[in-house]
This record gives structure tokens, sequence and C-alpha cells, in this order.
């Protein structure tokens, strides 16, 4: 257990009460990406062979799961990481755009974790606000639509499991979030590998638990197009 937040972790408030809910946030597979960019919301990257068969590890780590609803992004890579889980409870998968990759200016360029784009002055306008940030998606505005996207799944699996298939930075934001930390960070260490498992344990409308998996085994965090 990675840690706990919620009103009964508050000195002087109740425990709180109502049904057992999990719901897992999902990193999809590794992508097929040749040319190592960074596709952020593009169109048109699909798994690889490994990322294939990292989905099915999943869904084989969640077969004797309680899973009443599987939530992706509308991305193609979600979208084929959510569809062994989907299959092997009998459920069609939702689609939800709050799962979406975060937006990011430097869609489409190789621009990766330590392979010198922050030394190009072309690229200084854009890197010139790393907390909010200034190159995409702002962190606070992912967290809450992540944030959404948690309590649609938990109503919807009330009682029972919920997977949500995302991408690495929604779902490493949102975990910061719901355990207070500051959002911005170091993109080398987050701790969301490729086709991990983010668990949320509610109860009833609180959250009480939170943990992480890696039924894929690990991956690189800073490695760009995995």
């Amino acid at each position: 257990m990675i840690g706990s937040r919620g009103a009964g972790g508050l000195l002087g408030t109740p425990e709180p009460t109502g049904p057992r809910t999990v719901v897992h946030l999902l990193r999809h597979g590794e992508v097929h990406n040749p040319e190592g960019i960074l596709y952020g919301r593009r169109s048109g990257f699909r798994l690889s062979e490994r990322g294939q068969e990292q989905a099915g590890l999943v869904a084989s780590a969640l077969a004797d799961s309680d899973v009443t609803a599987v939530l992706a992004s509308p991305l193609q890579r979600a979208q084929e990481t959510a569809t062994p889980i989907a299959v092997k409870h009998g459920l069609e998968i939702v689609t939800d755009e709050g799962l979406i990759e975060a937006g990011n200016e430097f869609e489409g360029s190789r621009f990766g974790v330590g392979d010198g784009a922050l030394r190009r002055p072309a690229n200084w306008p854009l890197l010139r606000d790393p907390f909010t940030p200034s190159w995409g998606e702002p962190y606070l505005a992912i967290a809450h639509r992540m944030l959404g996207v948690l309590q649609r799944a938990r109503a919807l699996a009330e009682g029972h499991e919920a997977v949500c298939v995302s991408h690495q930075l929604p779902v490493w934001t949102l975990r910061r979030y719901l355990l207070g930390q500051r959002l911005w960070h170091d993109p080398r260490r987050r701790q969301c590998a490729l086709a991990s498992l983010t668990t949320c344990e509610f109860t009833g409308t609180t959250l009480t638990g939170l943990r992480y998996s890696e039924p894929a085994g690990a991956s690189d965090p800073a490695r760009t197009g995995a």
C-alpha cells in the first residue's frame, strides 16, 4: 500500500462507510514507434508485439478480479490495451475523453528526457515555466479531468472493480494529486511503468487506499515512445 487519504484519515473525523470499490488506473502497453517520436494525441500509434503481450499479461492478472466496467482513452494504444480485459470479463469498453494523453506542444518531435532538447534555443520559449507547465496541458487540468474519470468509474462499478486505461503522465499526475504532492516533478522519477496498475480503493465515496503494481514488468519512465 503506497498510502491512503480520506475522511477516516483526518483527526477527529468518522471512518468512512459504504461499499468497497476498486478502480485500477492502467497505463497502456508498449507502442510501435520505430522513429522514437513524442506521439502525444496523434492517431495511428498501435501497440507493438511486446505491448500486446503486456496487455495480455494484465488481463491475466485481473482475470479473477470482480471487474464490471472497463474505460479507456480514445487513443488506439489505450483501446488495444483495454480489449483483452474487456473480452475476458464480457464487457464493452467505455471510451472516456477524460483519460486521453496530456496535450504537449512537442508532439510529433523527437523530444525526450536527456536527449539534448533542453539545449536547443528554439525550444526555450516553451520551457520557460516547468511548474504549469508552459509546453503543454496544465498539471492541475490533467489532475481534475482524471479525478472526474476516477469518480465516474467508481460510480459505474460501485461495490466491484473498474479498469481505466490511460497514459503515463495523466496517471502519474492523478496519483500525485490524490496523495497531496506537488504536481510538477522530474519525469525520470515517475513510477508508472508500461502496463502498470495504480489501484485506488474506495469505501463508499471516500478514497481509502492506493497501491501500485507491475504485472507486465518494469520499464524506463524516461524512454520516449515507450
